[in-house]
């Protein structure tokens, strides 16, 4: 028989590149079938001997990124993503050994292939921004096309597009549930949508791109707004996407505000940052979360609200309306009001402001930054800022005073809305509300949404095993990853099994993750940082009473898998799917 090669690509995905090189040598193992396995980037990589390519049969290529392909000259090729590899590694295997697979079409086939760039990005910039640029992948190379695609992630941006390559490019392909800057992009045809889309229909949506791209204009008198959306990003743009890029880029200052209080206070007690304790490292600390990460939450949110709306003629506006938002008391609703009204206004003044050529380069540099920020300011001191910061008082008081129904109430709907969607809008928009909240003080609805967001795949994980004649041996595998991110808050671990069977799995979803909510905010559970999962719960002050939150999430976790359960018939019924 002849031997595999497998060649999983790690990068930021290490954890699940290595759970899918497990599955990969378990699989083949069970079905004797001789496989040699390279991981590639991430520390101790192993590279594939000589000899083993040299004997190979063919070899199967897994995730994104450089893979090495041009090695294996004339071996037939198969490729998968690591999500296919984790959910159905039998059906991988079997595509990979397949003796009638067809070789990849020839530009002679069909259609000639073409050159795509593709950008991907989400709002967290941890789960939808891979799986989209894996799904493009795979897409591309089913198509017979070529694509490089830039993540625009959690870390930055990986894999960064080249000049050379983008002039190079027959279409541009924007996957982002945030704002892209698209000035590099000009004179390209360009197709921009989500990264829902790229996951759920990558050739779709490649063959609508292709036929759909629309020229992006240059900077200039004849662009309107700098970076023209195409119609199709058009129907997709919106409050939603604006407030979502504004929280994808305030996020990290929430995560390193909210953990170094929490350092803070375990360094030097409750009252680490009273002025008495002014030269000690504790006060130190504080003074860097609070004073300087957390005054810059608000900025950062409406800063990047007005950049998604208007590209950078809206940043110096909206920033400077967030700090007034903060001055005034708005807070993060001051915030986002300060986005909107900087991002349309510098938009509309960009779009109706005509110069001379000779004068159009101060329109940058002095109209627009002058006139949107004093609009932005005006409209913040004398008509928004006073109502806004009553109202955000309200919700306040309100929030920090919730007991008893109120919070069994509202952590029910928090924990529902992270599970019923699963990384959708419903999903996003708790989250974004909650992590909005910190920077007001507000730390317990995050404790709802981050618990509810874990429990979806931990309860499927459980679930797995606690019945294991609900699932195929593909979906029982695929447990173990599921833990794994559901102990990481990547709530996205539970979609291939909903996506199975929907009708069954989401509703027991929902349920786990209400349980999960509701414990939460009952028992007075608060969390000072919006992600990170249980790698945050041993850091000292960033959860309260964690005994409880502990049992929230075990008390979810175990419902879910009870319910999903109860729910789902044998893989041998006739309602095993949806």
């Amino acid at each position: 028989m002849a031997r595999l090669l497998a060649v999983v690509e790690g990068g930021d995905r290490s954890t699940l590149a290595v759970l899918a090189v497990e599955a990969l040598r378990k699989a083949a193992a069970r079905r004797d079938q001789p496989i040699a396995l390279e991981l590639r980037g991430t520390p101790g990589a192993n590279p594939l001997p000589e000899d083993a390519i040299r004997d190979a049969g063919a070899v199967l290529l897994v995730g994104a990124g450089d893979l090495g392909a041009g090695r294996f000259g004339t071996l037939r090729q198969a490729r998968a993503a690591i999500e296919e590899v984790l959910t159905d590694v039998d059906g991988v295997l079997d595509q990979a050994l397949a003796d009638t697979a067809a070789a990849p079409a020839s530009p002679m086939d069909g259609p000639a292939p073409k050159k795509i760039v593709a950008v991907t990005s989400c709002p967290t910039g941890i789960a939808h921004t891979f799986m989209a640029a894996e799904g493009l992948q795979a897409a591309a190379e089913a198509l017979g096309h070529a694509i490089r695609v830039e993540t625009q992630g959690s870390v930055g941006a990986r894999d960064t597009l080249t000049e050379a390559e983008i002039a190079q490019a027959d279409l541009v392909l924007i996957a982002a549930d945030t704002g892209v800057d698209r000035a590099r992009f000009a004179g390209k045809r360009v197709h921009a949508t989500t990264t829902k889309a790229a996951i759920r229909d990558g050739k779709g949506l490649i063959t609508t791109a292709l036929a759909e791209a629309e020229v992006q204009p240059a900077e200039g008198a004849d662009a309107g707004m700098a970076p023209a959306r195409p119609k199709a990003a058009e129907r997709q743009a919106g409050a939603y996407k604006h407030l979502m890029t504004g929280v994808s880029f305030m996020l990290p200052f929430v995560v390193a505000g909210g953990l170094l209080i929490a350092l803070a206070f375990a360094v030097g007690g409750i009252d680490a940052m009273a002025p008495g304790n002014a030269g000690t490292l504790g006060y130190a600390l504080g003074q860097i979360g609070a004073k300087g990460a957390f005054a810059l939450i608000v900025p950062a949110l409406a800063g990047y609200i007005a950049y998604s709306i208007a590209d950078r003629p809206g940043i110096a506006p909206g920033m400077i309306g967030g700090m007034l938002a903060a001055n005034l008391q708005a807070g993060f609703l001051g915030g986002i009001a300060a986005g909107f009204i900087a991002g349309y206004t510098a938009r509309f003044l960009n779009r109706y402001i005509r110069l001379p050529r000779t004068l159009e380069g101060l329109k940058p540099v002095l109209i627009l930054p002058l006139l949107a920020t004093t609009i932005t300011g005006l409209l913040m001191i004398y008509v928004v800022g006073v109502p806004v910061a009553a109202a955000l008082a309200a919700l306040t008081g309100w929030l920090k005073g919730m007991q008893g129904a109120s919070a069994l109430v509202l952590g029910l709907v928090l924990g529902g809305m992270m599970a019923i969607d699963m990384g959708g809008p419903i999903n996003k928009a708790a989250y974004a509300s909650a992590a909005a909240l910190l920077s007001s003080g507000v730390d317990a609805p995050m404790a709802a949404v981050m618990l509810g967001g874990m429990t979806p795949p931990l309860g499927l994980a459980l679930a797995t095993r606690l019945f294991p004649g609900r699932f195929t041996a593909p979906e029982r595998e695929a447990g173990g990853a599921a833990a794994v991110l559901g102990a990481a808050f990547i709530t996205e671990g539970a979609i291939p099994f909903a996506a199975a069977d929907p009708l069954r799995v989401i509703p027991a979803l929902v349920a786990g993750s209400s349980v999960a909510g509701a414990l939460a905010l009952t028992l007075g559970v608060t969390l000072k940082v919006p992600h990170g999962g249980l790698f945050i719960l041993p850091i000292p002050n960033a959860v309260t009473h964690l005994g409880a939150a502990i049992l929230a999430l075990a008390a979810g976790t175990v419902v879910t898998a009870v319910t999903v359960g109860l729910l789902k018939r044998g893989v041998g019924g006739s309602g095993s799917g949806a």
